[in-house]
């Protein structure tokens, strides 16, 4: 488990991370989400022990990390921006984490770069930026530690690259009980993958739940009534979202699913039908709750 308790962290006069406390269960994929600036990448940096935190605590297991080379030993971290060594190839930086990870699965990782066509002889500095991103996250994975951390993993990537690197990300979690923290500014990014989500604002952790938690209770509907209906027609209902598009209304609504379909049917709807709530439509309602816009915090 990864635990941090009033965790801060300040550049000079700029505070980015102010006091912030979490805990990320062992064996899932932790999503987290935020505005540029918002503070993910020092987060995970402190979660890494490349930073010092200035007060509060960041433990693994129980485990202070920073200046603790046992704790750091089971987990790597992906950079948004990855580093290799002047000049490296593939094959090179294999040897290196093969040098600092006990684990590290050559053969693996030799065929991960067969199949996406990766040169090992080749100069990683002539890859493309997507490349890069994908030697960083191949690297990673053939660690077999038990911790991962990604800052905008995903940036770069193609879309079926993408959808490949989530795929690996999930046959670990499976496999070998992986734990990742995955960050990105893009809810998207991290809806398919994700069991367990955080919003980071300004140095703050406005929310962390689970994802299931999140939307469970939020019901979205789409319907079509043979006559101009408005919000105040569902008082009564806990209406948490209401538009219009020409006769289609698409609501949102908190409760119990099978009651609001009973009321609604009451109304005699044309049309009706009961969708999933996106991670978005979720955010959207409980950042609202906390009393803030959501639209603002990913400006």
């Amino acid at each position: 488990m990864i635990e941090t308790k009033d965790l801060c962290k300040s550049f000079g006069d700029l505070k980015a991370l102010d006091h912030v406390s979490v805990s990320i269960r062992s064996g899932g994929v932790f999503g987290l989400v935020g505005s540029n600036g918002a503070g993910k990448s020092t987060f995970l940096r402190l979660l890494s022990g490349i930073y010092r935190p200035d007060s509060g605590s960041v433990e693994i297991d129980g485990k202070r990390v920073y200046e603790n080379q046992a704790v750091k030993s089971r987990l790597v971290f992906i950079a948004d921006d990855p580093y290799f060594f002047p000049n490296a190839t593939p094959r090179e930086m294999e040897e290196y984490y093969r040098g600092v990870y006990a684990a590290f699965d050559g053969q693996r990782f030799r065929k991960f770069l067969t199949a996406l066509d990766l040169d090992a002889g080749r100069k990683i500095s002539a890859f493309s930026k997507g490349m890069k991103k994908q030697l960083a996250v191949l690297l990673a994975l053939c660690t077999n530690v038990p911790y991962l951390y990604g800052d905008e993993t995903m940036d770069g990537l193609d879309p079926v690259m993408r959808r490949a690197v989530k795929s690996l990300f999930a046959e670990e979690v499976a496999a070998r009980g992986l734990t990742a923290v995955l960050s990105s500014h893009n809810l998207r990014e991290l809806e398919d993958i994700c069991d367990h989500i955080g919003l980071l604002h300004r140095g703050g952790l406005l929310l962390a739940q689970e994802l299931d938690e999140l939307k469970s209770g939020l019901h979205k509907v789409q319907a079509v009534f043979p006559y101009t209906v408005y919000p105040k027609a569902f008082e009564g209902m806990q209406l948490t979202s209401f538009k219009q598009s020409g006769r289609m209304y698409t609501m949102i609504f908190r409760g119990d699913g099978e009651e609001i379909r009973r009321r609604l049917e009451e109304k005699e709807p044309v049309y009706m039908e009961m969708l999933p709530v996106s991670l978005e439509e979720a955010f959207i309602y409980e950042t609202e709750v906390a009393g803030y816009d959501f639209q603002t915090l990913f400006l």
